[in-house]
């Protein structure tokens, strides 16, 4: 069984796997620790990770990124129509009132919901975690930021079921990097906690979370965030400044095409990156656009000027993360960076300022939070014994539910806070009400304000039904319990009815009045052997009746209506994903077959040409190249998009003519490694027999070998090979 944990980046994913005593960052097919989120789609099939990555700039329209920023949201959604779409080069549509991108696809238009393309895309990594481990993929934990409303987080629950992965929990980046922070320490504080700053920016957003650790175990105080602050928004202030700057200098309108803003979205990443360790930096992109090259400097000074806006904003989460959690900057021990974003110089400075510390950089940057899913995957893992260390997360927003008034309780208030704003996660909440007949509650977030864009505070609505009044007529008492679990999402687990009855219950001994002991007589004190012993029976325990809630037969059922996919859209997700899986795998195994053919082909006609010319005929090297000659014609004409079965046909077809021909050459080439191995035992021999009786070295000189080898050798042309072998 597996034990991976996900993150599943904006830009890139990271996955790591609990194995060896130790967590382990697992490579891709071309060897990078980190795999791009893309996935794109062709006229023959889908390219997901580095594929996709590699045709982007050629396929941007058909090209799909930023996935975790659109998957649970709504199209109409203005954080959608004004920030993701700069960001995302597909054309966007409404699809159930979702995010859905129109693609082209085998040569047909075509549309997929946000939570395919992530279920796409995990499908990938799926494949990736299980080529390295050698074993099916299935649980995992999968990073999520700390903001995702109840229908996101679902949505990435859904899009692991259509991908056949298992997830056992949804962890926030910032709890999985203060996992993986406090379950290596052995020095944590049994009684007083300690407190760590962790700051997460992004390649899209910026997170802190202040957390407590004990011995054993963290608990997360507060989290703050702010979701339009990261790697990208860096680079997007970059991008329209060198678009200003060359389409003055070089008379170009960059902005009218996409290519072109592709190509220089990639040199400014670069030239970021530079800035972050030098005082100045080179951009330059050849052919950007009509065949004209652009260049240009930038110093770092001017960097920082040109993203002040950005960096004005660096220490306001950080001031509401202390405040939610009542602490002051003294309080706070270590400040933890994470993130590639916190390798911008003027980021951190910033940070520390505030902070007025040393910030620490002991977490891996990039892989901290996969890692810490990873031990978090180990933890809830039967397979593995880990460490005991319990997390207790929180939710970001309070929940409310809500019902329709019962006309017969006039001062009932229909509506009750029930998780509030940074309580524990995971939590579980029981409500009581007093009703006749089903009756239907109304969840929501108590804050909309605090949501994402315009995300609507809906959760879901929960009727329960098989309610009716008690024996007496009156109301029955019904139990609702609501939990949030540990994927920070909430259910409504249960609905049952309880009624008061008396039981018997056993009276405890604090509360029964003192035991008096009879006197003992002198004749009890020496007690005849002979008479019959009188054994005194324990006192029976006294009960007594006591009422008491307890739950009866009534059968209820809770009818649930969230943001999840119904049973049926999701059967049909995942029918679709299985086709385009093994259409995906069907071209790859046609392009590795055709491949084969070419290269057999090449390898063929160079052996003919060296090492098997002396093992074949005019005629047959004749034969053979023609056949060659007319199956690399075939190839590179009507062979170009053939199937598979084909490819396969073809180079049986070859290695059967330049069988015989490979099979002499063998031969050949077995009798000459045969006579160089019995050259060796008679020399080996014939230098034993001489020393014998000599007084001589032991072990035989250079020169020794040499002389009797070549003799040897002259002998061993008149031995046949198989008495050779009896030497």
């Amino acid at each position: 069984m597996s034990v991976v944990g996900i993150d599943l980046g904006s830009a890139t994913t990271v996955i790591a796997v609990a194995r060896n005593r130790g967590i382990d960052v697992i490579t891709n097919e071309v060897s990078n620790r980190a795999t791009p989120t893309l996935v794109g789609f062709g006229p023959k099939a889908r390219t997901l990770g580095e594929p996709a990555k590699t045709n982007e700039i050629s396929n941007f329209r058909n090209t799909v990124g930023s996935l975790k920023r659109i998957i649970g949201r709504r199209f109409d959604d203005p954080e959608i129509q004004e920030i993701e779409s700069k960001y995302i080069s597909s054309e966007l549509i409404d699809i159930d009132g979702g995010v859905g991108v129109k693609v082209n696809y085998l040569g047909e238009e075509s549309i997929f919901s946000s939570v395919q393309l992530t279920a796409a895309f995990l499908t990938k990594i799926k494949e990736t975690a299980t080529a390295e481990l050698k074993m099916p993929c299935s649980d995992v934990v999968i990073s999520v930021p700390g903001w995702f409303t109840d229908v996101q987080r679902k949505a990435v629950l859904d899009a692991a079921d259509i991908a056949g992965l298992h997830a056992l929990r949804l962890m926030n980046d910032t709890t999985a990097s203060a996992l993986g922070y406090g379950i290596t320490k052995t020095d944590l504080p049994e009684d007083k906690p300690r407190y760590l700053a962790i700051c997460d920016i992004g390649h899209s957003n910026y997170s802190v979370a202040i957390v407590a650790y004990k011995k054993g175990q963290l608990n997360v105080k507060s989290t703050a965030y702010d979701r339009h602050f990261g790697g990208r928004d860096f680079d997007r202030a970059l991008v329209d400044h060198f678009a200003k700057e060359f389409s003055a200098k070089y008379k170009l309108d960059l902005q009218s095409n996409p290519k072109a803003m592709f190509r220089l979205t990639a040199a400014v990443e670069k030239m970021k990156k530079i800035l972050s360790a030098n005082l100045q930096a080179p951009i330059s992109v050849e052919s950007i656009m009509n065949d004209v090259d652009v260049s240009a400097m930038m110093k770092r000074d001017e960097l920082e000027a040109l993203v002040q806006p950005l960096l004005d904003r660096a220490t306001e989460p950080l001031e509401r993360a202390l405040a939610d959690a009542g602490l002051t900057i003294e309080d706070i021990e270590a400040v933890e960076m994470v993130g590639g974003c916190t390798r911008v110089p003027a980021v951190k400075e910033r940070i520390a300022a505030f902070f007025g510390k040393t910030l620490s950089f002991t977490l891996n940057q990039d892989e901290a939070v996969a890692r810490g899913c990873a031990f978090g995957c180990a933890i809830l893992s039967p397979v593995l014994r880990v460490r005991d260390f319990a997390v207790h997360d929180l939710t970001p927003y309070g929940i409310e539910f809500s019902w329709d008034k019962s006309p017969e309780i006039k001062d009932e208030d229909p509506e009750l806070l029930v998780f509030n704003k940074n309580n524990v996660v995971p939590c579980t909440k029981i409500m009581t009400f007093y009703r006749k007949e089903d009756f239907t509650l109304t969840a929501k977030y108590a804050d909309a304000s605090a949501l994402p864009g315009k995300t609507q505070p809906w959760i879901g609505t929960y009727t329960i039904k098989g309610v009716k009044p008690n024996s007496e007529g009156d109301f029955s008492i019904v139990k609702v319990k609501s939990r949030l679990d540990l994927h920070g999402t909430l259910i409504v687990q249960e609905a049952y009815v309880v009624a008061e009855k008396e039981v018997e219950e056993l009276i405890p001994e604090s509360e029964l009045p003192p035991v008096e002991e009879k006197p003992k007589s002198a004749d009890s004190e020496m007690p005849d052997a002979d008479a019959d012993a009188e054994v005194e029976e324990p006192p029976k325990p006294k009960t007594r009746l006591v009422k008491k809630m307890l739950r009866t037969d009534d059968k209820l059922t809770v009818v649930s209506a969230s943001g999840s996919l119904d049973a049926q859209t999701k059967a049909r997700f995942q029918e679709q994903e299985v086709q385009m899986t093994m259409t995906d795998r069907i071209v790859l195994e046609t392009e590795d077959r055709k491949n084969a053919l070419e290269e057999h082909i090449y390898s063929v006609r160079s052996k003919l040409e060296d090492e098997w010319a002396p093992f074949a005929s005019e005629q047959e090297k004749e034969k053979l190249n023609k056949a060659l000659m007319e199956v690399e014609d075939w190839l590179y004409d009507e062979g170009e998009d053939a199937k598979k079965a084909k490819y396969v046909a073809k180079l049986e077809d070859l290695q059967r003519l330049a069988g015989p021909i490979r099979g002499r050459y063998f031969e050949e080439e077995n009798k000459r490694i045969e006579a160089e191995r019995a050259a060796r035992e008679l020399a080996d021999k014939k230098i034993g027999k001489k020393s014998q009786g000599e007084e001589r070295p032991a072990v035989p000189t250079a020169e020794q070998v040499n002389v009797e080898t070549k003799k040897v050798e002259l002998e061993a042309k008149d031995y046949d090979l198989k008495d050779a072998e009896n030497i």
